[in-house]
């Protein structure tokens, strides 16, 4: 099942399925690491439309809402 970063629940994890978006969000994600492939976790996140936390390898990164929204996870 692939979804957003934002609909998976705290502690739950998946493989980054593709990221939507223009060649500027691309490019900015890839640098924080987050690449096609790559296992996540989610560490947590606000309520509301507050930012994500997820974990990548050993690096936790805060993605805004709507970046978050963009990336797709396979469960």
């Amino acid at each position: 099942m692939v979804v957003d970063i934002t609909r998976l629940k705290t502690g739950e994890s998946g493989i980054v399925a593709r990221i939507g978006g223009g060649y500027g969000l691309t490019s900015r994600v890839q640098n924080l690491g987050i690449r096609v492939g790559k296992r996540i976790n989610k560490v947590s996140s606000h309520f509301g439309q507050g930012p994500q936390i997820i974990r990548i390898d050993n690096t936790q990164i805060a993605l805004g809402y709507g970046m978050a929204k963009r990336i797709m996870v396979e469960t």
